[in-house]
């Protein structure tokens, strides 16, 4: 059986810079679930179909030609969608949103789970998500959630945003992670929530290395 990490939990929590940074020390493939809605958001966007065009989101996310490259310095995977890096694209707040409703549809949830398993390859995977360990990879050895106080998250975001040349405050930054969590948290199908053999780690007061050396110590038992 191909071994699959799965991190979980809200935003800016650090998933990603935890499953690149964990990913390249195993060798393991990743997997930015995230980064999977908020390529088909920017698509479904580009086409101009719209979230109550089921049919045509369905044959959209069939088609979807998604690519991950993994990055030599530890930084976030980059995403290519059609063969052109929409990495930046992918981590404005409009994606974002866009996204997480996108994300409410079980029936597209359907068909992107099946490309979400398709990333399970020899040696094995980091999956970071929302519902990697109680979904999509229920029966993964090892599984993790991350969670930490909504405004030190909204501080981490904004810093991504202005490192990505995006605008905002603190404020309005708060205000999106709070809706956010909302919809993630009440949604009927697939909602945030860790899975009942997840380890919990608290990244408020934690640097990226501490969460590692968390993270690491479950795989090297």
């Amino acid at each position: 059986m191909i071994p699959v990490l799965t991190l979980d939990g809200p935003s800016g929590v650090g998933k990603g810079t935890v499953a690149s940074i964990v990913a390249q020390k195993l060798n393991w493939h990743q997997l930015d679930s995230g980064a999977i809605y908020r390529a088909f958001a920017l698509a479904a966007m580009d086409c101009g179909i719209g979230i109550d065009n089921l049919d045509g989101l369905l044959e959209l996310a069939s088609k979807l030609d998604l690519e991950f490259k993994s990055n030599s310095d530890h930084a976030p995977l980059s995403v290519y969608l059609d063969k052109v890096d929409v990495t930046t694209e992918l981590r404005t707040e409009k994606t974002a949103t866009v996204a997480s409703k996108y994300a409410q549809l079980a029936p597209l949830r359907k068909v992107l789970l099946v490309k979400q398993r398709q990333f399970q390859k020899p040696p094995g995977l980091v999956a970071d998500g929302r519902d990697m360990g109680t979904v999509v990879f229920p029966d993964a050895p090892f599984k993790v959630f991350l969670t930490a106080d909504p405004e030190e998250r909204a501080r981490r975001r904004l810093k991504q945003l202005q490192v990505g040349g995006n605008a905002g405050n603190i404020s309005h930054t708060l205000d999106g992670v709070r809706k956010r969590d909302e919809r993630d948290k009440n949604r009927a199908h697939s909602p945030l929530k860790p899975a009942k053999d997840a380890l919990i780690i608290d990244t408020t007061n934690l640097t990226i290395d501490e969460v590692i050396s968390k993270v690491m110590a479950i795989i090297e038992v």
